[in-house]
């Protein structure tokens, strides 16, 4: 494909995610349909489409029209390159530039050239601060690709050396002990044999960083409330010892995770929610909730532009739901860790507040919100303990 006619293709797909159609499911149609395309020209299509759904705003203003279109000479323009040569019409390149494909103005809004949608600008700005705005730029940009490393089979530097003899860069990360930026070669992770005997897993730096403000010691028996696929879960196995529970209201959502747990030589239990009470009580429960996922925009881009306020409240609701679910479940003396991958205070410290103020015999013992600027996603972490 030349490069006009992945600009043409994204514009399809595009129109797709505009009429309600989730990216990932717009691209398979696509890739499905267009059996001449090859892999370079899928990644290649595939950036050009989640760079537009991150910046949709901006480029929407940039390209004249919240369309496929419009975002597409948006992205152009945003990246200084000028659409007229590649807008031409001949063979599969996009219909040349008409008067409606203006020329954009020449200062957007802050919250415009931000992507930030109106709403949710005082939330953030009352969680962030002064990082409001520096913030916002970095979820406009692709995330980084992260590993952990399987510490009880390889050191870091032993994952870095392996990584390498397979043509993968990669460097520690600052926000964890066990934590890997790759730098090059991304896509060849999943295929790697580091990756594949499981001397590393998939997992953001915050995220990690999350697991290791945990309170772990060795015997101490720990339930993964909503463990999902169970990145945390595995890394929490990590750090050795541990009686390891998995637990998520939707079983399916861990259907992969025995399979990640064998290849990682973790040995855990997957618990229905009848079981819990047999079960009780844990040393530390961690409860990973849903939430609005504002701290992995630029993962989930998708999710900034479909949260709505009603949306945030049910979420509000369902997180104090969970919190309260969980209390009893923690031994006296032992510890409930309340994770979010949001930097709204509605979903974090306001949550915890609310949930200290019904809970006598709780101490919040530490908190701390991670953002972009530390590197990974936004993510927010506070340690409860329960009285003895």
């Amino acid at each position: 494909m030349t490069p006009a006619a992945r600009l043409s293709a994204a514009i399809d797909i595009l129109d797709r995610v505009l009429a309600g159609n989730s990216a990932e499911q717009a691209l398979t149609n696509w890739g499905r349909a267009s059996r001449f395309a090859g892999s370079g020209d899928r990644l290649a299509v595939r950036d050009l489409v989640f760079a537009a759904i991150r910046c949709r705003r901006s480029f929407a203003a940039l390209g004249g029209a919240e369309t496929g279109r419009g975002l597409v000479l948006g992205g152009l323009r945003d990246a200084g390159v000028d659409p007229g040569p590649l807008f031409t019409g001949q063979g599969h390149a996009p219909p040349p530039l008409t008067e409606a494909d203006s020329l954009p103005p020449t200062e957007l809004p802050d919250l415009v050239a931000l992507d930030c949608p109106d709403w949710l600008a005082p939330p953030l700005r009352a969680a962030l601060g002064a990082d409001f705005a520096p913030v916002m730029a970095a979820l406009r940009a692709r995330a980084s690709v992260f590993l952990r490393v399987n510490s009880a089979r390889i050191s870091r530097e032993g994952a870095i050396a392996a990584l390498a003899s397979e043509g993968i860069a990669a460097q520690p990360h600052g926000l964890s002990s066990f934590a890997l930026e790759v730098t090059e070669n991304a896509r060849k992770i999943q295929s790697s044999q580091t990756y594949l005997t499981g001397l590393v897993e998939l997992q953001d730096a915050a995220s990690q960083a999350v697991v290791q403000a945990l309170p772990l010691r060795s015997g101490q028996r720990v339930l993964d409330y909503c463990a999902g696929g169970g990145g945390k879960t595995l890394a929490m196995a990590a750090a050795g010892g541990l009686q390891l529970f998995a637990h998520d209201a939707n079983p399916r959502r861990m259907r992969d995770l025995p399979a990640r747990a064998e290849r990682a030589g973790v040995r855990l239990r997957l618990l229905e929610t009848a079981d819990l009470p047999r079960h009780a009580p844990f040393d530390l429960v961690l409860t990973d909730v849903p939430c609005s996922g504002s701290g992995s925009w630029r993962r989930a881009p998708e999710a900034k532009w479909a949260l709505t306020p009603a949306r945030l409240a049910e979420l509000c609701r369902i997180q104090a739901g969970i919190l309260d679910r969980v209390a009893p479940l923690v031994a006296p003396g032992g510890h409930l860790a309340y994770a979010t991958c949001s930097m709204l205070q509605a979903e974090n410290s306001a949550q915890i507040a609310a949930f200290l103020a019904r809970s006598p015999g709780w101490l919040l013992q530490s908190s701390r919100l991670f953002t972009p600027l530390d590197g990974g996603d936004g993510f927010f972490v506070a340690i409860l303990r329960r009285n003895p």
